[in-house]
């Protein structure tokens, strides 16, 4: 919505909105564009800004006060990527990154990429790229990149938003049971995948992960030309002579060249392959792909590094599904080998903080060398018998040989970093939220405090292969 706001007002358009709470990176974004939502919902604020439009995400409910006096006053309104399609799509060629994960990281590498060889593309993505400093631009090239979320449109509009979309390439990730507030089952989502695959034109492009069982289903219903990507698979375009440095990771594609990337990680990889096949299919020239992959610098909070002193990292990160964490973790183990991991994880999503991932929460988390679990965000708003329970997942990492806590309040959960920070440690935050401020807390904490050097109490740990 945010990234939206910025579209509209590039556009000239006069916006405002309203929100619970916005937080950074989104809410430096809407700063520096002059918007100043108000906080909290009130038929007030519809009388004050008066809007021509509304649009409506999909966390507002019928029942929201502020839709209620919409829909009294008749004023029109259409949902977030209802939006995008009638203002920003019309006319462009819009390429769409889909799947359970990778999608902003992909979109936004993908941005970058056609800027890199020359090109002025729009694109809408749900985080900000630190190259651009931003998650929009309305370009002036027929490209327009756009983020292509599963989750359902509006409370009016039940179906996923990239079917508004009208992809004419589509990069499909992976597709993985998610969105367990909406979702009956993987079959539940795997039915809007194949909706997707059925409104591809026959001159359309698929870019499709072939390491991901769901993803060749569903693949079997495009009626365009399909490009398969992998890092295991037997593929169209795989990377071979893979090499990870402190500085990133270095892999060839057979016919195409050789590519440097400062990212680490087999599900970066993966996504790295699959845009550049996106974009070499699309005509793009390799070698400036490798001159814009080179400088790439990633997406906010998607394994960024946010402090690096007195011989400790700390790493803030969107992660939220387990499949998610784990890749993280994995990730951070290739980038820091031989240093001793936490992993500080807040299940905030709708989906990670009921019991449907319990024991994949545990089988994430394992691979961290010091785990802490914070409760679930507004933990009552989930049904007791659904709610994830964080006391098993910590006993259950536990007994796998890996220290864990689940820890009440992050107050309580800065004090006990504290007393076991050492030189020589990461540590790793995953929330989809400002898990309060942690990060922050976390940093003036160990600006206070004197870090113990050489206590000798990292575990010896293993790059994954």
């Amino acid at each position: 919505m945010a990234s939206l706001a910025g579209l509209l007002v590039e556009a000239g358009h006069l916006v405002t909105g309203s929100d619970e709470r916005v937080y950074p990176p989104m809410s430096d974004q809407l700063a520096r564009l002059g918007i100043v939502p108000f906080e909290g919902y009130d038929p007030e604020n519809i009388s004050k800004a008066n809007p021509e439009m509304v649009v409506i995400g999909n966390v507002i409910r019928k029942e929201n006060p502020e839709a209620q006096e919409v829909m009294r006053r008749g004023i029109q309104y259409r949902s977030m990527p209802a939006t995008i399609s009638e203002f920003f799509l019309k006319g462009r060629v819009p390429i769409v990154i889909a799947g359970t994960h990778g999608k902003t990281t992909s979109s936004t590498l993908a941005a970058w990429l056609l800027k890199s060889c020359g090109l002025d593309p729009g694109y809408l993505i749900g985080g900000i790229g630190i190259n651009s400093g931003r998650s929009y631009a309305l370009g002036n090239d027929p490209f327009f990149v756009v983020e292509g979320d599963e989750y359902d449109s509006a409370f009016f509009d039940k179906g996923p938003k990239f079917l508004h979309y009208r992809p004419q390439a589509l990069l499909l990730t992976s597709i993985e049971f998610d969105h367990a507030d909406i979702y009956r089952d993987i079959g539940h989502i795997i039915s809007s995948f194949e909706k997707l695959m059925e409104i591809l034109p026959p001159d359309g492009l698929l870019v499709a992960n072939a390491d991901d069982e769901n993803v060749r289903k569903v693949t079997k219903l495009a009626r365009c030309r399909v490009v398969t990507y992998s890092v295991e698979m037997v593929s169209d375009y795989r990377p071979d002579n893979v090499k990870a440095t402190s500085a990133g990771t270095s892999f060839g594609l057979t016919g195409v060249g050789r590519f440097t990337m400062p990212m680490w990680g087999d599900h970066n990889l993966s996504n790295a392959t699959g845009v550049l096949a996106l974009l070499i299919e699309s005509g793009q020239d390799p070698d400036k792909l490798a001159k814009g992959m080179a400088d790439f610098k990633g997406v906010k909070r998607r394994q960024e590094i946010v402090y690096e002193s007195r011989g400790v990292t700390m790493v803030d990160d969107f992660a939220h599904h387990p499949t998610s964490a784990e890749m993280t973790i994995n990730s951070m183990r290739f980038r820091f080998p031989n240093r001793r991991l936490w992993a500080i994880f807040e299940p905030r999503s709708n989906t990670s903080r009921r019991n449907v991932f319990q024991d994949e929460y545990v089988r994430a988390l394992l691979k961290a060398d010091r785990v802490i679990i914070a409760r679930p965000y507004r933990e009552d708003a989930i049904p007791e018998d659904e709610r994830l329970d964080v006391d098993t997942i910590a006993a259950d990492i536990l007994k796998g040989g890996t220290d864990a806590h689940a820890i009440s309040s992050t107050d309580h959960i800065v004090e006990f970093v504290m007393r076991g920070i050492d030189t020589g440690d990461v540590i790793l935050v995953m929330s989809n939220g400002m898990f309060d401020g942690l990060c922050d807390k976390i940093i003036e904490a160990i600006g206070k405090r004197k870090i113990v050097v050489d206590r000798n109490t990292v575990k010896p740990t293993k790059v994954p292969k």
